[in-house]
């Protein structure tokens, strides 16, 4: 039984480093082979007609912080 245990948790170990080596060569991320929810046409999670308070308080401020960037661009 122990022989087990050890046995898998050195597999994943491997697998861990095998990952993260794939990381720090390649520098991408591990992504999904699906494309996501977006892939099929939902573009948020829920199917609620309106957002939320949280969200559209979030949405207002990054509107006001897209104005203020916008503004006050350098560039």
């Amino acid at each position: 039984m122990l022989t087990v245990f050890i046995a898998t948790f050195i597999f994943f170990l491997l697998v861990f480093a095998g990952m993260s080596l794939g990381y720090m060569i390649k520098r991408k991320s591990i992504q999904g082979s699906c494309g996501g929810l977006s892939s099929i046409g939902v573009e948020k999670v829920c199917d609620c007609p309106e957002p939320c308070d949280t969200r559209r308080k979030r949405m207002a401020r990054e509107a006001a912080r897209q104005v203020h960037l916008e503004k006050h661009r350098i560039i």
